[in-house]
């Protein structure tokens, strides 16, 4: 193990715990309320809800306090906000609370984040395998014939099935044991959802990876020292998709992010 390559995942490990537990992170989201053609009550928050073809809607009164982001006034009738699907997203605030509208094969929700969730303010870090040199390895990429993505249905955290993009393949050795694992392009990276003989018993049940662009020839990194845990770990109301069929190794990964630790 070289100092850089300690240095650097020690680096990503303390940029994870950071990021997931920021005021706004992954902790802090405390619903995620799916939306219907007809106003409606959202549970704790003030106005009527409701969703069209365009994204969330909401009617409340300057009084109730919700804001819009880059908006100088609280809403005041009704107003629309764009899904995380649309370039031109929104956001809006009540008081801490920051109210994300998504879009998710079409249905649209709000997702509410509270810096005061019990989840976040119980943190207290990830609980990882140390790092170790032998779980990065080199890999190779072949996208699927014509290099189309294709769709995989898998199970989601939350019990309901959705498609998966998946682009193709990555074939490398670790552990002695040759394999291959369906992925996704996430730009120009590589991503995909594994699990292996650790998975709900030292780690989390699944976990997700991401691998540097493939060079002209496929080649790229696989470093399972930097598997970390999916959304879903941290917040119950995430929609995490579980692992593709051929996604389950049979040994042990004894490398990368494990659980979720709470004081």
């Amino acid at each position: 193990m070289t100092a850089t390559a300690a240095e650097d995942w020690k680096h990503w490990s303390d940029g994870r715990a950071a990021s997931v537990s920021a005021p706004h992170g992954q902790l802090a989201l405390t619903g995620t309320h799916w939306l219907e053609p007809e106003p409606a009550e959202i549970p704790g928050l003030p106005g009527l809800w409701w969703a069209d073809a365009e994204g969330v809607r909401v009617r409340a009164e300057a009084s109730d306090g919700i804001t819009v982001d880059g908006a100088g006034e609280p809403v005041d009738g009704d107003v629309l906000l764009r899904p995380d699907s649309d370039p031109a997203a929104d956001t809006a605030t009540l008081g801490a609370l920051l109210l994300v509208p998504i879009e998710r094969e079409g249905e649209p929700a709000l997702r509410v984040f509270d810096p005061a969730a019990p989840r976040r303010t119980a943190f207290a870090g990830i609980a990882a395998y140390p790092y170790a040199p032998e779980w990065a390895v080199p890999a190779v990429f072949t996208p699927f014939e014509d290099g189309e993505t294709q769709s995989v249905v898998v199970p989601n955290a939350d019990g309901r099935e959705r498609p998966l993009a998946v682009s193709g393949q990555i074939a490398f050795t670790v552990a002695g044991e040759h394999r291959t694992l369906t992925v996704s392009r996430s730009g120009e990276r590589l991503s995909g959802v594994i699990a292996d003989a650790t998975s709900g018993i030292d780690t989390y049940r699944f976990r997700f990876i991401t691998l540097p662009a493939p060079d002209a020839e496929g080649r790229t990194v696989l470093d399972l020292n930097r598997a970390y845990l999916p959304p879903c770990a941290f917040s119950d109301h995430f929609i995490c998709p579980f692992p593709p069929p051929g996604n389950r190794l049979d040994f042990a990964v004894e490398a990368g992010e494990k659980q979720v630790l709470s004081r």
